[in-house]
């Protein structure tokens, strides 16, 4: 069940990876930056992602699920959300699930393609088996699906709209524990799935549309469709991406020997400057996450108490990507007292920085001691993918190959003999064994380029 739940995980990257452009689109087509027809291209351009979550996410995850990462899985999932919400919409046509429709269809696609994509059948109908098999019983399997979300929805709604009224209810502590859950759950590969029900699920905001009625469900979701109370769960983030990690890279630095210094500065001014610009915060935190768990207890603590500041002081921002300085000045005129959260940033940054500092000092811990080693032993062979592939074990150990924006995430026979060492050597900034047939390598934004490559040499 946690492999699954990490492959989930991983494949909501799909999906979530369209939203950036959906989220500039809209952005430039609020009237202030290009007026009449273009504008309105634009705005229609982006409402046309963003009305289409549940279809994107289905295809997307399906995608991502596919073990030969093979196309027919998504047409399939596309199909199957096309006929499982005309199934439930012919029994509550005022139904609204949301994205959770393009979740499990995407889910049970991507099951589908995995399990029946090369199967044989009898001579006279061998023209529908293998790939071509896959869309047909997906479409048969949405449409019970289809049915039974149209007879027994509302219990999940009512779920749903309990769980939301009661992080509502909660107003800040609820908000601190959503921040503090989702850095806690990064090392397992499992924030996206929370992320999704609080960015594409929490709360609904209505507005028209071309003359219709349109509901925007999640924190996300509201915010591009221009509700004013949403980009609450979001607008703390910045104040953690541009400023607190950072800060924290700074204090690592500083207590880093001399010796060292030059040539861990320029790692952690790269890993550093992407957290401010983008958002992209693994591989910071992959540095000193294992290395010395308490700071990375305490950026969590401190990461709640960022979204639960801005949500006291009204402050709502929100991205199309993450909270990084790209999405704050793109989206800044969405938002709702932006301006604050500089200050607040440069107050948790301090926070940041001398609490790591004091932390590192105090205990003595050494962190990026190995950093020296990292690389020197690598193999002169030309392909990165050869080295990576002995390291796992060799072809015979490996099972299955993918990636999302940081990490390789591996499935293989056995991860318990795997040296960490040999990761490290190679360039990865952490290494996690969550179970003892999976691996997770985290490398950086490089990270899917070199699963590529693993791929190539396995499959070659």
């Amino acid at each position: 069940m946690f492999n699954r739940l990490q492959k989930i995980g991983k494949a909501l990257m799909m999906p979530i990876a369209v939203l950036p452009i959906a989220a500039i689109l809209l952005r430039l087509g609020f009237g202030d930056i290009f007026t009449g027809d273009i504008a309105g291209i634009m705005k229609s351009s982006g409402e046309a992602i963003f009305s289409n979550l549940d279809l994107i996410f289905a295809i997307g995850i399906a995608y991502g699920l596919a073990n030969d990462g093979d196309g027919a899985s998504a047409l399939s999932a596309g199909i199957g959300v096309l006929i499982a919400k005309s199934a439930y919409l012919q029994i509550d046509k005022d139904l609204n699930t949301g994205v959770f429709i393009g979740i499990i269809i995407g889910v049970v696609a991507g099951y589908i393609y995995n399990r029946f994509h090369t199967i044989k059948l009898p001579q006279f109908l061998g023209f529908f088996g293998g790939k071509r098999f896959v869309p047909i019983l997906t479409s048969l399997v949405a449409i019970v699906i289809g049915i039974l979300i149209g007879n027994f929805w509302h219990y999940v709604e009512s779920g749903i709209e309990g769980f939301s009224n009661t992080i509502i209810s909660l107003k800040e502590v609820g908000t601190f524990i959503y921040g503090f859950l989702n850095r806690l759950l990064i090392p397992l590969g499992l924030h996206h799935i929370l992320n999704s029900i609080f960015w594409f699920q929490l709360g609904d905001y209505s507005y028209v549309k071309d003359g219709v009625d349109v509901v925007a469900n999640g924190d996300l979701n509201r915010f591009f469709a221009g509700d004013p109370t949403a980009g609450v769960y979001m607008a703390g983030f910045y104040i953690v991406m541009m400023f607190g990690l950072p800060s924290m890279a700074l204090a690592i630095y500083l207590t880093t020997p001399k010796e060292r210094q030059k040539r861990v500065g320029a790692i952690l001014a790269s890993v550093a400057f992407t957290s401010f610009l983008t958002g992209i915060t693994e591989p910071l935190e992959f540095l000193f996450m294992f290395e010395a768990p308490i700071l990375y207890i305490i950026h969590a603590t401190l990461t709640g108490v960022a979204l639960a500041t801005t949500h006291f002081l009204d402050i709502h921002h929100g991205f199309g990507f993450s909270a990084g300085f790209f999405d704050y000045i793109i989206n800044y005129k969405l938002a709702q007292r932006p301006l604050l959260i500089v200050p607040l940033g440069i107050i948790f940054g301090f926070i940041y920085f001398t609490t790591s500092y004091y932390i590192i000092k105090l205990l003595r811990l050494n962190l990026l001691g190995d950093i020296d080693d990292k690389g020197a032993n690598s193999s002169a062979r030309s392909s990165r993918a050869l080295d990576f592939i002995e390291a796992l074990g060799g072809r015979e150990n490996i099972i299955s190959t993918s990636a999302c924006i940081t990490r390789l995430r591996m499935e293989v026979k056995s991860s318990k003999d795997l040296d960490e060492n040999l990761f490290k050597k190679l360039g990865a900034k952490g290494v996690i064994k969550p179970t003892d047939r999976t691996i997770q390598i985290v490398l950086g934004v490089e990270a899917e380029k070199i699963a590529g490559e693993i791929r190539g040499e396995l499959n070659g």
